[in-house]
């Protein structure tokens, strides 16, 4: 049996801040579940994470009030929180007095991004390289994704939202995937109220009718959606889908290049992960698309 994490980068509406969306297949051996869950822990703990989701995007960003603590990074974990959660309580304190709006998002921010405050910048991007390098070395391990240019995508055409089409695509792969290797497969999906209702409908009519281009025969059961705080295996598809999604974006390669080692592979060719996108696109994706 093979455990089909799902999780995605980027926003599904056309009009989104972001160019890309992302959505994320990461396909795992039960057997190794367990194996693949120590040696996640054994990074977390390193880092006094222990207990903590890994949210990329929220990990690699800059926290400003760091940098105005003095010998911030010779200080002691403990000192580190007390200290940024003192002055996230400062910069609260002032904000409540000129800008709800920007208070609102503000505190928004800094529950995002309380779980790693005892982290400077290069430790944090250390813990998701890690991370990337670890799961690059899972030989067992297969990435599927479709990373949709949405300049470049017309609804009207393809009959399906962005989120539609990427999901259809990840599942007919993982499909394909399973009859190469003659087992069963069930999809978890990271929790989305938003796209949960769809989704599962769609499913329902995939396992009914396939998918546009196959009869579903190896994956099982609509998608179990589970809450990536607590589910290891989602937190590694975020790394995954924010690694694929910024190499899109900007170019960023270090991550890319470790996570895409897993991509599905036929002939050389990378058959799990597509980049929809202008066909003289040259990017590494296409590349190996092709």
């Amino acid at each position: 049996m093979k455990l089909c994490y799902i999780d995605e980068s980027g926003t599904p509406e056309q009009s989104g801040p972001t160019s890309h969306y992302v959505l994320v297949g990461l396909a795992v051996p039960d057997k190794l579940w367990k194996t693949h869950r120590s040696q996640l822990d054994r990074i977390k703990s390193k880092y006094k994470l222990e207990h903590e989701e890994i949210h990329t995007a929220y990990m690699v960003r800059h926290y400003k009030e760091q940098g105005g603590i003095p010998d911030f990074e010779s200080l002691s974990y403990k000192d580190r929180r007390k200290q940024v959660i003192k002055e996230r309580s400062r910069i609260i304190a002032v904000l409540q007095k000129k800008n709800s709006k920007k208070r609102k998002s503000t505190e928004r921010s800094y529950r995002n991004t309380h779980a790693y405050v005892h982290l400077t910048h290069d430790e944090r991007r250390q813990v998701v390289k890690e991370i990337a390098e670890l799961l690059g070395s899972w030989n067992e391990v297969r990435l599927f994704a479709e990373c949709i240019d949405k300049v470049h995508f017309n609804p009207r055409i393809t009959g399906k939202s962005v989120a539609e089409q990427a999901f259809e695509q990840v599942v007919t792969r993982f499909e394909i995937y399973l009859r190469n290797i003659s087992e069963y497969g069930i999809l978890i999906h990271d929790k989305n109220e938003t796209l949960e209702k769809r989704l599962i409908g769609l499913m329902k009519e995939f396992l009914q009718s396939g998918t546009s281009w196959m009869t579903l025969e190896k994956v099982i059961e609509t998608p179990m959606f589970v809450d990536s705080q607590i589910t290891d295996s989602i937190q590694l598809a975020d790394v995954c889908a924010y690694a694929l999604r910024r190499y899109l974006e900007y170019k960023e390669e270090e991550l890319f290049d470790l996570v895409f080692q897993r991509a599905d592979r036929k002939r050389g060719a990378s058959v799990g992960v597509r980049h929809f996108t202008n066909p003289a696109c040259v990017c590494k994706i296409c590349a190996s698309h092709s």
